[in-house]
């Protein structure tokens, strides 16, 4: 355990003409689309304009993850996190998640607000937005 190897193949990619992004959806208001792949097609089928999803993405232009990135700065913070507690796109395996408001859907195409990714970014698969409620104790 702890050594397996997946692979993944993107379902999709994000299409935007902004140069930079913001570094994160929670302080985006970019807007863009989420390009689908037409054999994913009716996976989309229940995704409606107003719906707030997640998006699992590649941080496919990241420099590669070295042990020394255990330890990471993030920029509106003075000191530094490991890691995992930190939104860094230099991870061990490099993936990222945002949330982006539906503007509208057309057939496999999303047209989003609040993105985050750059242009081109591979997506790895899309999810419901799940408000957070505490969980019960037992």
């Amino acid at each position: 355990m702890g050594h397996e190897h997946f692979s993944f193949t993107p379902i999709g990619y994000v299409s935007h003409e902004h140069g930079e992004v913001p570094r994160h959806c929670s302080v985006s208001d970019y807007e863009g689309k989420i390009i689908i792949n037409p054999e994913y097609n009716e996976g989309l089928r229940d995704i409606k304009t107003g719906d707030i999803i997640v998006v699992l993405f590649c941080f496919h232009k990241s420099p590669s993850f070295t042990s020394e990135r255990l330890i990471a700065k993030p920029p509106h913070l003075v000191e530094e996190r490991g890691v995992f507690s930190t939104c860094s796109p230099v991870r061990p395996n490099p993936i990222g998640l945002s949330y982006v408001e539906v503007m509208d859907i057309d057939n496999n195409v999303i047209y989003v607000r609040r993105l985050d990714m750059l242009d081109g970014t591979p997506v790895l698969d899309i999810k419901p937005y799940i408000p957070y409620a505490p969980l019960e104790q037992k």
